[in-house]
């Protein structure tokens, strides 16, 4: 999990309003970071299968928020790919 003080700032570089906290574009940035630290964790631990499946479900969870953007708003959703560095 990502600290508060990350947290805060992936929500204030990503977010559309002043008061925005959970848009999809949002939501899929704090997901890349959560899958990004845990990604690091296997590589020590190869064998803690329980969080792996905790990944396995935040990336479809991703994935999930990925097909909603590119759905509404395709330029966001390219947008966002690039940003985060997420290869589709």
């Amino acid at each position: 999990m990502v600290n508060k003080e990350v947290k805060k700032e992936i929500i204030e570089k990503h977010k559309m309003h002043d008061k925005d906290t959970g848009s999809s574009k949002v939501q899929i940035a704090l997901l890349t970071e959560n899958i990004n630290r845990l990604t690091g964790h296997f590589q020590q631990h190869k064998k803690d299968h329980h969080s792996r499946r905790g990944l396995l479900v935040m990336v479809g969870k991703r994935r999930r928020h990925l097909d909603y953007l590119k759905k509404v708003n395709n330029k966001e959703y390219q947008s966002v790919l690039q940003e985060l560095g997420i290869r589709k």
